[in-house]
């Protein structure tokens, strides 16, 4: 049995070019989200893309994953910041998601460098979105925060 399932689901009309669509969860936290293809490759002008979903996805994911680590050393967080960046590029003429770059900042108290960099190559394998785009190009850019 699944641990979890979540569904979205997008209504577009029109071309691509000019067309325009919404994304609608089934949560409802997301309702009616718009999203263009220039929002995706050129501006977002206050529009959503698969990426920036993504990015989502995967920032949220991360910091889960890491929070779950640092526990598991008896090390609570006080804060975490993952911030991701994902991008779309040509790869044989065809667009592909190809990258996801990670940037974490994390303030965990009685923690050193060496266990929060050890926290977060083990939360690198743990995150689900991680496994996900495992094609992709992952990196980390790690660093504690002093208080």
């Amino acid at each position: 049995m699944a641990i979890a399932e979540r569904t979205a689901e997008t209504t577009w009309e029109g071309a691509l070019a000019r067309g325009r669509g919404t994304i609608d969860g089934g949560s409802g936290a997301i309702e009616g989200m718009p999203v263009t293809w220039a929002s995706r490759t050129e501006r977002p002008d206050g529009l959503t893309s698969p990426e920036e979903l993504a990015a989502s996805a995967h920032s949220s994911c991360f910091a889960m994953a890491l929070a779950l680590r640092l526990g598991e050393h008896k090390a609570v967080p006080e804060r975490l910041t993952v911030a991701a960046t994902v991008t779309l590029d040509e790869v044989g003429g065809v667009p592909t998601i190809v990258s996801s770059a990670l940037r974490v900042r994390g303030r965990v108290p009685d923690l050193d460098a060496d266990g929060f960099r050890k926290a977060v190559d083990e939360a690198a394998g743990l995150c689900p979105v991680s496994r996900l785009f495992a094609g992709a190009k992952i990196t980390v850019d790690a660093e504690l925060e002093s208080e």
